[in-house]
């Protein structure tokens, strides 16, 4: 994989085009160590993180040599190694920062699970998707915690099972994808856009309403309205939203546009 930088903004490519970016040992190890890294960027130092494909697809799960070498593991091993593959997903999911998919291709099985754990999903129109481990007599379990948050025990229950392959619509339907474009050229019009529309944002503001998404999964009622008092509290009187209230009244842009 590739991390790129431009300013503000990071780049994580899955770079192994050969064969349509699937996973190995090699490529969870980075994901996971980049976006463990990444996470501890101040929030002015790192306000969006594209994640990507190169070539033709974005990713088609699981490397045909290491789900071969899987076969001569034992139980505990593979309990291992299905750990450090749950571990890639978890620090992507927690990411502070809002991170971008960008799906072109093929996109199954792990590649479903980056859907997942992203925030924003733009797909082309020709891109494909299904959680196709059960064609293989396996489980899509290490994305399901992620999945299901994303589209729901309905879907997957309609999905898992027989491994289906689906277009970009039907994962718009079911909330995998957000935005479906014509063509990769609109598809990389609409990421420029939504990176922009991030980059207008509080740079902890940002991160703060997408924690308080993920903060509303484990929260009672009751805690959830106390949280949201709180935390909305918190960032008016901060220093970012002191300056975002100050310069919506003086009509002047904050100092996180200048």
């Amino acid at each position: 994989m590739r991390l790129e930088r431009d300013g503000a903004v990071a780049r994580v490519t899955l770079s192994r085009p050969e064969a349509h970016n699937a996973f190995n040992a090699e490529l969870i190890r980075g994901l996971t160590t980049t976006f463990n890294t990444l996470a501890l960027e101040p929030a002015t130092a790192l306000r969006a993180v594209v994640l990507a494909g190169e070539g033709k697809s974005f990713s088609a799960g699981a490397d045909v040599e290491w789900m071969r070498a899987s076969v001569s593991l034992s139980l505990e091993e593979n309990a291992a190694d299905a750990a450090r593959m749950q571990a890639m997903f978890i620090a992507i999911d927690t990411c502070p920062v809002p991170v971008i998919a960008r799906v072109q291709g093929a996109a199954l099985g792990g590649g479903m699970g980056l859907c997942a754990v992203a925030d924003i999903v733009l797909a082309s129109a020709d891109a494909t998707f299904g959680f196709t481990e059960t064609r293989l007599g396996l489980l899509p379990a290490v994305i399901s915690p992620f999945v299901l948050a994303k589209i729901g025990e309905s879907h997957a229950r309609a999905l898992f099972p027989g491994g289906e392959r689906f277009d970009a619509e039907r994962a718009r339907q079911i909330g995998l994808v957000h935005e479906v474009l014509a063509g990769e050229r609109a598809l990389d019009a609409r990421l420029d856009a939504v990176v922009g529309e991030l980059l207008s944002a509080g740079p902890t503001a940002a991160r703060a309403a997408k924690a308080m998404v993920r903060d509303m999964r484990t929260l009672t009622p009751a805690e959830a309205r106390a949280h949201t008092v709180q935390h909305i509290a918190e960032q008016r009187t901060s220093a970012e939203g002191q300056e975002g209230l100050t310069a919506f009244v003086e009509k002047r842009p904050p100092f996180w546009r200048g």
